[in-house]
């Protein structure tokens, strides 16, 4: 079984920076054929030769195992819960297992995700993502299709959102199944560490003085943070001073010297500086007149 639609983008769709160009879903029982037939042209491979598409194309198999092989990746099994993102100009193949598979699937192209690849966020060499079971990623895609399906006016942008929240919850879920799988034990330590740092923004805590209350040696403990949040702990500590000094700035009386100090920053000018590369302002310009 399968249904799909494919969909048309005028120049002010492309200028948005993301457009759909096709979205569907297909469940193959135990010695279906596959490919099956009813794609549009540029679509339908030969398993052996594969295929090269001009898009992206994200897939999600919540059901059903198969194989998947690129220019960039030799051939690897996919599971039950597995997402699959294909790039273009990437030769590629893929096929589902002797048991079957259910499939949903979005192609689009564009800037906006051209930027991410540039940028690492994405690459042909891990085009397979483990985020298992979940009833978000294919409600958006059943939202996607019937976005796609009604074709009210401005649904290029409505599906454009739901591809980066798909790619967003993919990228996610899959960095916290792999920090859970790792060590829960990290994981709700972090977890800790951050309400302390956040709960103690005016006092004089240290991120050394933290990672011994976690019992961890500095080092592995600013590793873990970072893999954790993206930051290193004492950038996070930092970033939030400064949203405590907006705050601070925008809601009370004392002067911009009293909130240097009293967030604990070396000095006046050290904090000035700061607030600036971080706001783009200097703190004086929040100020209300």
């Amino acid at each position: 079984m399968q249904i799909s639609k494919y969909m048309l983008a005028n120049e002010r769709d492309e200028r948005w920076g993301l457009t759909v160009t096709t979205i569907g879903h297909e469940k193959i029982m135990p010695g279906e054929p596959y490919p099956t037939k009813g794609h549009a042209d540029g679509y339908y491979f030969d398993l052996s030769k594969g295929r090269v598409l001009n898009e992206y194309q994200l897939l999600y198999n919540p059901e059903g195992e198969g194989v998947f092989h690129s220019a960039s990746v030799k051939e690897r099994r996919l599971r039950p819960g597995d997402m699959f993102l294909l790039f273009p100009g990437e030769w590629h193949s893929y096929h589902p297992g002797t048991r079957g598979w259910e499939s949903y699937w979005i192609g689009f192209k564009g800037v906006n995700i051209d930027e991410r690849v540039k940028a690492g966020f994405l690459s042909p060499s891990k085009p397979i993502y483990h985020i298992g079971f979940s009833d978000g990623i294919v409600n958006l895609y059943r939202q996607a299709y019937d976005a796609a399906v009604e074709e009210a006016p401005y649904s290029q942008q409505l599906m454009a959102g739901i591809v980066n929240h798909l790619i967003g919850m993919m990228y996610s879920l899959e960095r916290t199944n792999e920090l859970k799988s790792r060590s829960q034990m990290h994981v709700d330590m972090i977890n800790k560490a951050r309400l302390r740092i956040r709960e103690s923004l005016e006092s004089s805590l240290t991120i050394q003085q933290v990672a011994e209350e976690m019992g961890v040696s500095y080092s592995n403990f600013r590793k873990l943070f970072k893999e954790f949040t993206g930051l290193s702990p004492a950038v996070y500590q930092q970033d939030l001073r400064l949203q405590r000094a907006k705050e601070l700035l925008t809601t009370t009386d004392m002067s911009i010297k009293e909130i240097a100090y009293q967030l604990n920053f070396d000095s006046p000018d050290y904090f000035s500086a700061k607030f600036k590369i971080k706001t783009g302002h200097r703190p004086s310009e929040l100020r209300n007149p």
